[in-house]
């Protein structure tokens, strides 16, 4: 039962993140934070480093913290969570920076139907240079219209 829960808890951590990358996405990068953001949607710097990349590190403080709290306070519940959190980091990082914005040049191929619905969902946000008119705000899970063809 115990083994059960804990991957519950880690999966229920995972699928959650979409929806906070989702709320962080619109209501925050979007919102009061758009400074640190809008280099992401605004390509005018010639270097790899963009100021977006510090919600990356807030996140990586988020997940640590758990580890944190599982390791040093022995909250069980620190270690799934704090997994979890990493986990997505890590698809997160995978698919819009490599595989959709090509930050490093692999994955580049990848043309399925789910890769493409992704790809245009992203290109779609990408639209807009300005905070607000904004659409697709997610990563993992975007409208369906995007990936008709």
């Amino acid at each position: 039962m115990q083994t059960l829960l804990w991957i519950a808890v880690f999966l229920g951590t995972f699928i959650g993140m979409e929806g906070m990358a989702w709320f962080t996405h619109k209501y925050i990068m979007h919102g009061f934070l758009w400074k640190l953001h809008k280099d992401h949607h605004r390509k005018d710097h010639s270097h790899w480093w963009e100021r977006n990349d510090l919600f990356f590190i807030f996140y990586a403080i988020v997940s640590i913290s758990f580890f944190l709290l599982w390791r040093y306070d022995g909250l069980w519940i620190g270690l799934p969570i704090g997994l979890g959190i990493l986990a997505y980091g890590i698809t997160y990082f995978t698919v819009h920076d490599i595989f959709i914005h090509q930050r490093f040049k692999f994955l580049r191929n990848a043309n399925n139907w789910y890769a493409r619905g992704i790809r245009r969902a992203h290109k779609m946000h990408h639209k807009h240079l300005g905070k607000e008119d904004g659409e697709c705000f997610g990563m993992l899970l975007v409208p369906f219209k995007f990936f008709k063809k």
